[in-house]
Order: C-alpha cells, then sequence, then structure tokens
C-alpha cells in the first residue's frame, strides 16, 4: 500500500502525457520511479524474509522447560489434552458405514469390516503382526504393548513400556518402541520418569537412542518409526531423524511436514508421508537417505499410517479411508473405513488380513468416549484381502 501510494504521488505530480522533446525527461522520470520502488520494497522483502525463517520450526528444538519440550513432535506425537488436532486423534462420533468397492488384486467387492476391539484414552496405535500373526499395538495411556491375537483376544505382551506410542519390528524380529514425554494432563505417579527415547522392547530391552549426538537430552517426541534391522531405526517427529545402534539421534531429512514412515519390501527406498503426499528417499547406508522426491499425492487429507504389501503397493491412512498407490506411485483407489483411521498393517496366518486403529469409539449408547490427556479413544477393525502382507518382514 505504500508503495502504491508513492507511485500514485509521482504520476500526479510528474504527469504521464506525451509531448514533443519530452521523450528523454519521461524516460528519466520512470528511471526515478523505478529506483524509488526498488529503494522501498527490498528492505520490506528482508524483512519478510527474515520473519520467515525466524518462525521456521527448527528439527532440533532450542532447550525449553520440560513441560514445554514435552509438546515438540509430530502430528500424533504432539498436541494438547481435550483438543483434537488435524492429524490427530480426535473422538469424533462414528460416520455412516460405506460400502467397499473393489480394487483389482487388493481388495474384493463388498468385503466387510470387522470390529476387533475398543478401548478408552490413547490407546492403539503403530499397529503390526507379531510372528504368529496376531497384532501388537502401543498404548501409550497404559504404558504398554498390547496382542490381539487371530481370535480377537487381547492381552498384554509388554508391560512397563513407558510412553511407548508406537512400534517397528525389524527383519531379525527384535521389537522396537518409539517413547514420548507425557502430555499435559497426564495422572501418571511416576511421569517424570518418562522419557523421549526409541528403544527395543523384546526379546531383550535396550535403549537404543534418547540423546542427541553432541549428548543432550531428546528433546522431540517421536511419533512413528521404521527400523531398518542394523541395529537402528528411522523416526519421524516433524522432520525425519535416525536413531543409531551407538545410541545417537541425527537429523536427516528437513523441510518436511512428517507422519508415517516405512521401507519399501527390499528396503531400498523410504516412504515419508508429508502432509497431503508421499515422499520418497534412496537409503543410501546406515542413517543416510539421498535422492529425495514426490512419490505420490494423496487424493484427500494427510497421510498418517502406512505399510506395503508383497508387489510394493503403499497403503496410506488419511481421514475415513486407506489409499492404495502401486509402487510407481499410481493412485489405485480407495478402502472406505468405517471412521477415521491412523494406523494400518497386514496380519493374520497367510497376512491376508488388514487392521486398523480406528480414532475414537463409542460407548454402549452411542456416545462418544473421552478420556485420557487426549479425551479420546481408539477400535480396530480388519478387513479380508486380496494382497498379501510381506513374508519376510512384518511390516
Amino acid at each position: 500500500m505504500v508503495l502504491l501510494a508513492i507511485l500514485a504521488t509521482l504520476s500526479a505530480s510528474w504527469g504521464w502525457g506525451l509531448r514533443a522533446g519530452d521523450g528523454v525527461n519521461l524516460l528519466m522520470k520512470r528511471k526515478t520511479v523505478v529506483a524509488i520502488l526498488v529503494w522501498c520494497a527490498v528492505p520490506a522483502l528482508l524483512v519478510g524474509q527474515a520473519q520467515a525463517q525466524a518462525t521456521a520450526a527448527p528439527c532440533i528444538p532450542v532447550a525449553q522447560p520440560a513441560q514445554a519440550t514435552a509438546q515438540v513432535g509430530g502430528r500424533r506425537g504432539a498436541g494438547t489434552a481435550g483438543q483434537a488436532q488435524a492429524g490427530q486423534r480426535g473422538p469424533a462420533a462414528q460416520p455412516a458405514p460405506r460400502a467397499v468397492t473393489p480394487i483389482p488384486g487388493v481388495v474384493a467387492d463388498g468385503a466387510k469390516w470387522t470390529k476387533v476391539w475398543q478401548a478408552g484414552g490413547n490407546s492403539a496405535d503403530g499397529v503390526l503382526v507379531d510372528k504368529d500373526g496376531s497384532i501388537l499395538v502401543a498404548q501409550e495411556d497404559f504404558d504398554t504393548v498390547l496382542k490381539i491375537d487371530k481370535s480377537d483376544k487381547a492381552s498384554v505382551f509388554v508391560s512397563n513400556a513407558k510412553g511407548v506410542g508406537s512400534l517397528s519390528m525389524d527383519r531379525q524380529g527384535r521389537l522396537y518402541g518409539a517413547h514420548r514425554t507425557e502430555r499435559p494432563g497426564s495422572t501418571k505417579p511416576d511421569i517424570a520418569s518418562i522419557v523421549n527415547a526409541i528403544t527395543i522392547l523384546a526379546p531383550n530391552r535396550k535403549t537404543v537412542a534418547d540423546r542427541w549426538a553432541d549428548g543432550t537430552t531428546l528433546s522431540v517426541r517421536p511419533n512413528d518409526l521404521a527400523a531398518d534391522s542394523q541395529g537402528g531405526a528411522y523416526f519421524t517427529s516433524g522432520c525425519v531423524f535416525y536413531a543409531s545402534a551407538d545410541g545417537k539421534v541425527t537429523v536427516v531429512a528437513e523441510n518436511i511436514r512428517t507422519n508415517g514412515i516405512i521401507f519399501s519390501p527390499d528396503d531400498k527406498i523410504l516412504y515419508v508421508t508429508n502432509g497431503g503426499a508421499v515422499v520418497a528417499f534412496d537409503v543410501n547406508g546406515t542413517g543416510k537417505l539421498g535422492n529425495r522426491r514426490d512419490f505420490a499425492m494423496l487424493q484427500m487429507g494427510s497421510g498418517d499410517g502406512l505399510a506395503v504389501d508383497a508387489e510394493g503397493r503403499l497403503y496410506v491412512t488419511a481421514g475415513s479411508g486407506v489409499q492404495v498407490f502401486d509402487k510407481t506411485g499410481k493412485y489405485l483407489g480407495l478402502i472406505p473405513t468405517p471412521r477415521g483411521v491412523i494406523s494400518v498393517a497386514f496380519a493374520g496366518s497367510n497376512k491376508k488380513t488388514l487392521y486398523v486403529v480406528g480414532s475414537g469409539a463409542e460407548d454402549s449408547n452411542g456416545q462418544p468416549i473421552r478420556e485420557g490427556p487426549q479425551q479420546t479413544a481408539a477400535t480396530i477393525y480388519k478387513l479380508p484381502m486380496i494382497s498379501q502382507g510381506l513374508k519376510n518382514r512384518a511390516k
């Protein structure tokens, strides 16, 4: 607006009409106006650029008080108690179910979802298949890993897994956990002992990493993770990080809005959600990524959980459905879900059953269940599939 006012004033005082012999004078006046406009515009542009840089979220946050630090993280790893935010689990009422339509080679026409389990609180995330075809889910509010067998019977698989919010399993069968500091509103008596960390939970417990490379405490809440079978794991929390077997966490990808993360079937490509897209990285060595590129564009919503099948197809939870892409990133179709979903995995004895974790649950009167610091709940569903999960890797 200031520049327009200057231009209007100069135009009115100098005029732009052409008369014989005035060509040179007019040209000089125009050059003067341009020079003035540039002189005014450059400082404004520099200030805007500086403001944008100042507000950009760093991958490694500046040291903060403990309570504030607990809030630094990715979508499922951050939020305010009692408030549902984009990409997080809100306790919304269950929408009307939609019919499953066929996707050739993936799912048959009319396939039906079956409700498997539900509970209040942040009680299920990071769904993963165990060696016997059962599923495992992280229960952040209860500090446990829950096992649900093929008969839908639930039992505690790992207890005292403080703050565990997501799971992964490497090719050696080691179960990894992403642990997060507590949210405001938590009533756990041992809240001070719960830290941000990547660990191995089974068969033997071990802390993989809970510190940055400089030795300071890990100050982001790990969101989702993918164990790399080299003793470490990549994980998301806004940026992409690597927790190495030597106990150090480093940044491996910046300028990205992450959530879900998973390897291609041959472990050579790492897929990461980036808002309404999925990006791919070549894995160039332990903790080294390169050749970042857009792999697929979602048809709706922001990506959350990821899974791959034996043919290299990618499954992405986003809103009330699972979007399916082939190994080249071509969109194949949507598998509608009974409610908004956040996590997905193949399981069952032959890994031809798709499990999803849904956001929210209802009580016997049909009212939303609102429990825990997030005032939420979770429901797990399963669906028979034509496609099949990986045989030589959990997910």
